[in-house]
């Protein structure tokens, strides 16, 4: 396969839910065993994916925007006594005026305007100051610099391609003011006239402004909502794995408060069996009663150790036992699994969800993309605790290893990631697995436990995946999450 991505596609579930979900392409598709991460979940969390500006910003901006003409209008005119068509002026601001009333009477304040629409807003606007431009000197107006408001505006809330049509229609405005328009307002004794060449540095500059500022606010608003989508569904991998934790605090209350009666129904079956006449149907009934309510204390046995039934047996484990039972998860198939550890002497490490979380996404990818092996390696020292994924695939493609971490980056043939042009997700993942946000999960949540991710490729070929933590951080007297806290 021609490059790669490590972009994984959800989240590693521990060993007990591996068994107790089994379910077809588990192992390729972990997180698809529980509570499948879609985008109508991403956009729950994060609501400012998809209809980001409000009726009421852009209204707001058009009415002062109409003061400031009005004033400038009215001052030109009026105090500087220049002679311009003040009646047409006007009209041009007074049908912006009427646009914002009609708008306000239609739609409520809190109207989230889709982009469609934001576009033909903007556009309005746009077309809007052209008017008044064309009415007074074109390009030679020096209020003509306020053609870069809206494509701004709009390069920072609307996708690619809805930015490109705003920019064209602010091109082809000021190219056509450029070249037909009324005289500029000026003294009656006095003449002026820019040179043809001044002229058209003036366009230049107007278009030049206009591209260069509208690429850069898409830019940076693209990388922002991009990065706050990828979070929001971090966070809610996370939310789901502390509730996963909390349901078996649940049990353990559950089984504390049910072992009493249990025991007290254990201890009348027994004495009723006792007196009953032996192999009589009522004692064949009592032993029946006995043996079930003895079966139920055992399962509330187990329910009362919920890191056992959940999680595993203790908080902490041995460091080779706990990659060994990640990797558990994503043996069995054509691609062998090997942990390998530089010291007998393996530190006891915090099974943290971001950790299961994290390490397991590592795991899962390099099995994903190795040919026949994968490697786990841990190491230590006084100050540094470390674990490399190292797989014998075909390594990152370069285009992918410039973005790896960025959220919604994958090269999986035939699955969906966010292009270029998309500001975030905004439908239905229904037959494409590949979000692109499995590295980025992965690589937030081991720096949330304060490790440091770094990934390469090898120089005898596949990819390595290594990441540190200073010693203390995940095998300390305290878990990951309240060290940093601390």
């Amino acid at each position: 396969m021609p490059g790669r991505s490590k972009a994984a596609n959800g989240l590693a579930a521990t060993g007990f839910l591996h068994k107790a979900m089994n379910q077809p392409n588990s192992r390729r598709y972990p997180w698809s065993r529980f509570w499948p991460l879609n985008t109508s979940e991403i956009v729950s969390a994060f609501p400012g994916i998809r209809g980001r500006v409000r009726l009421r910003t852009l209204s707001n901006l058009r009415w002062l925007a109409i003061a400031g003409q009005s004033a400038t209008l009215f001052i030109v005119y009026f105090g500087l006594n220049y002679h311009l068509p003040l009646f047409r002026c006007v009209v041009v601001i007074a049908t912006s005026m009427a646009l914002n009333i009609f708008l306000a009477i239609r739609y409520e304040p809190s109207h989230r305007l889709t982009s469609r629409e934001a576009t033909v807003y903007l556009a309005y606007d746009v077309l809007q100051l052209a008017a008044l431009l064309f009415l007074t000197g074109g390009i030679e107006n020096p209020f003509a610099l306020m053609f870069i408001a809206p494509v701004v505006i709009g390069a920072a809330t609307l996708d690619l391609s809805n930015t490109l049509i705003l920019a064209g229609i602010s091109f082809a405005s000021v190219s056509l003011i450029a070249a037909v328009h009324e005289p500029l307002p000026w003294s009656a004794s006095d003449r002026f006239h820019l040179p043809p060449l001044y002229q058209g540095g003036i366009w230049a500059s107007l278009v030049i402004g206009i591209g260069f500022t509208s690429i850069y606010a898409w830019r940076t608003a693209s990388e922002t909502v991009r990065m706050q989508a990828g979070l929001a569904a971090t966070q809610l991998a996370l939310a789901r794995e502390h509730r996963l934790a909390a349901l078996g605090a649940l049990a353990t209350a559950a089984a504390h408060e049910l072992g009493t009666p249990l025991g007290t129904i254990a201890v009348v079956a027994r004495e009723l069996e006792r007196a009953l006449p032996a192999n009589s149907p009522e004692s064949e009934d009592a032993k029946l009663l006995r043996q079930e309510a003895e079966r139920c204390r055992g399962i509330l046995t187990q329910l009362a150790r919920p890191q056992e039934t959940v999680l595993g047996a203790t908080d902490r484990l041995p460091l080779g036992a706990f990659l060994d039972e990640i990797a558990e998860q994503y043996r069995g198939g054509d691609v062998e699994i090997a942990i390998a550890l530089d010291d007998e002497n393996e530190p006891k490490v915090w099974r943290a969800p971001e950790l299961l979380h994290g390490l397991g996404n590592l795991i899962a990818n390099a099995a994903d993309f190795a040919r026949t092996r994968v490697r786990v390696r841990a190491g230590w020292t006084d100050s540094v605790l470390s674990i490399s994924v190292v797989d014998d695939g075909d390594g990152f493609s370069p285009e992918i290893l410039e973005r790896l971490g960025e959220p919604y980056t994958t090269s999986r043939p035939g699955n969906f990631a966010l292009g270029d042009n998309e500001l975030g997700p905004s439908g239905s993942f229904t037959g494409r697995e590949g979000m692109g946000l499995g590295f980025f999960i992965a690589k937030t949540l081991i720096e949330q436990t304060g490790g440091r991710l770094e990934a390469f490729n090898r120089d005898g070929g596949g990819a390595e995946v290594d990441v540190r933590w200073p010693r203390g951080a995940i095998d300390g007297d305290a878990p990951p999450g309240a060290a940093l806290e601390d």
